[in-house]
């Protein structure tokens, strides 16, 4: 479901930076349809009888969920356990998430020449700039961020290993995670894990490519060269 929201007196203080342009006719009920720019970006708007200024914005979906009850105080300690643990990890799933989907966006622009040198390059870089945070994880920290990818992707990670680097890696990195009591043939399956489904609900892991200029990981038009 996707909503459709309109900023009124909240937006005030974007506003005093926008500029109103490209003002069209009105709609017949005394508000006058128009255009604001904020922080470069164009918005439609109506500006109302009462001169107030009302920015539509169409934004992505959104989960809203109802108020929790718990068995008893030892499920409600391990619903803040794993939600404190799901903040911690948040930040490298939410990367996670926006790497895969720039490799799969990329791999429909190169060739599979190219895609494997920056997959290459991209492992080097990754490891350089990730390895010691994740080495700090707990296993359960690790395990709810296995999760978070796996949810969001609705594939489990060895698929999503296989895909990415190939069937002998993702054989490799199976029965390698075993030793730490992983298994990532098992993927996320909501009702498996009622405390977790909960906590994965409160955090938004997902990533939209705009346009190529937004990828952070692929340079296209740089690869393309080479």
């Amino acid at each position: 479901m996707k909503l459709f929201l309109v900023f009124g007196l909240s937006m005030m203080c974007l506003l005093s930076t926008a500029q109103v342009k490209d003002t069209l006719p009105s709609n017949g009920k005394g508000d006058v349809q128009t255009k604001v720019t904020v922080d470069g970006r164009v918005y439609p708007a109506i500006i109302t009888e009462q001169g107030d200024t009302m920015i539509l914005v169409d934004i992505d979906d959104i989960s809203v969920t109802s108020l929790r009850k718990f068995a008893n105080d030892e499920e409600y300690k391990k619903y803040q356990k794993f939600r404190r643990y799901a903040a911690t990890v948040f930040p490298y799933a939410k990367e996670a998430i926006r790497i895969f989907r720039e490799t799969e966006y990329a791999s429909q622009h190169l060739s599979k020449k190219e895609r494997k040198k920056r997959l290459k390059e991209l492992d080097e870089q990754l490891t350089a700039e990730f390895e010691e945070p994740l080495k700090g994880l707990t296993k359960l920290q690790g395990k709810i961020m296995i999760k978070m990818i796996e949810k969001e992707l609705n594939q489990n990670m060895y698929d999503l290993i296989k895909g990415v680097k190939g069937g002998f890696t993702a054989f490799y990195w199976h029965h390698f995670s075993k030793l730490y009591s992983y298994d990532l043939k098992e993927g996320y399956h909501v009702g498996d894990y009622p405390i977790l489904d909960a906590v994965l609900n409160d955090f938004d892991v997902s990533y939209r490519i705009e346009n190529e200029s937004s990828l952070k990981y692929y340079n296209l038009s740089e690869l393309r060269k080479k």
